[in-house]
C-alpha cells in the first residue's frame, strides 16, 4: 500500500534497541538495518538508543513475492497452521 498506493520511496521501522523481538520482525519482515540512533531520546527515566531499519521502494518488489508466497493457500495444512515459514522465500 505505502509503496504502490501512496508513492513512497522509503518506509522505516524504528524501536528501541533493547527489544529484541521488534528488531526480529523487522529483519524477518524484509527491512534492512541502517544503524543505531544512540541515545535518541529518554523513556521512561533512561537513556533510549533506537534502531533504524529501512525498505526502499526498489526492495518491495522481492518482498511482496515473498510474502505472496508464504500466504498462499497452499502454505497452510488442514488446521490453518503454516506449513513454512517467511524466512523460508
Amino acid at each position: 500500500y505505502v509503496f504502490e498506493t501512496l508513492g513512497y520511496r522509503r518506509y522505516e521501522w524504528k524501536c528501541d534497541n533493547l527489544n529484541a523481538p521488534s528488531k526480529h520482525a523487522a529483519q524477518r519482515f524484509g527491512f534492512t538495518y541502517e544503524g543505531l540512533f544512540r541515545q535518541s531520546n529518554i523513556c521512561k527515566g533512561r537513556n533510549r538508543d533506537t534502531a533504524w531499519f529501512s525498505m526502499l521502494d526498489s526492495e518491495w518488489p522481492d518482498v511482496k513475492a515473498r510474502f505472496e508466497h508464504w500466504l498462499k493457500p497452499s502454505n497452510f495444512d488442514q488446521e490453518g497452521q503454516q506449513i513454512k515459514h517467511l524466512n523460508d522465500f
